[in-house]
């Protein structure tokens, strides 16, 4: 087996979605990429397995980056704890550890804000719009109010704040920093 299983379905998606958003046929992308057009089929139905320069012949006939095809779809809410093992670099000075990528074209704004020992409720935002919070001090609970989570100090979540969502703080002094993602219209 070229590609695990459980790719399988998240590379037919995005073979799809990549060539309905260029507007190409299944016909004109097996043309362009060389596959044959029931090959292409499977692929994009998640049956079948492509070797890496069939994945390879895809990316460069939509334009795409490998790494694009094989990308399994993103959570709405991506929560990473302060104690989680997550891809770090240091330096003489300065060490780095990722905690969420977000894709934009847009704005980002960010906030240092405080969390009171009350909770609070916000309605969904524009589409599009995604809010990432890093827990700097303290103990709340956030994210989409059907899903809240609590944090800690040093967690952080990422979330689609086109959904109302909850800010509530347990302790008595909560603070974090606070990202607002705003596409371009």
């Amino acid at each position: 087996m070229l590609i695990h299983s459980e790719f399988a379905q998240a590379v037919g998606r995005n073979v799809h979605r990549l060539r309905t958003a260029a507007g190409t046929s299944l016909a004109d992308l097996a043309s362009a990429s060389g596959i044959s057009k029931t090959t292409l089929h499977g692929i994009e139905q998640g049956q079948g397995n492509p070797t890496l320069s069939t994945l390879w012949a895809l990316a460069t006939a939509l334009r795409a980056t490998l790494g694009e095809l094989l990308e399994t779809p993103a959570s709405t809410v991506e929560v990473v704890r302060a104690a989680d093992r997550r891809p770090a670099v240091e330096g003489d000075a300065v060490s780095a550890r990722l905690l969420h990528r977000i894709r934009l074209r847009g704005t980002v704004e960010v906030y240092d804000i405080t969390i009171a020992a009350s909770s609070q409720h916000s309605d969904a935002h524009l589409p599009g719009v995604e809010e990432c919070l890093v827990l700097t001090h303290g103990h709340v609970t956030t994210g989409p109010a059907d899903a809240a989570t609590e944090l800690t100090e040093g967690d952080s979540i990422r979330f689609d704040a086109a959904r109302a969502h909850v800010y509530r703080g347990h302790a008595a002094h909560n603070r974090a920093v606070l990202l607002m993602v705003h596409p371009d219209s």
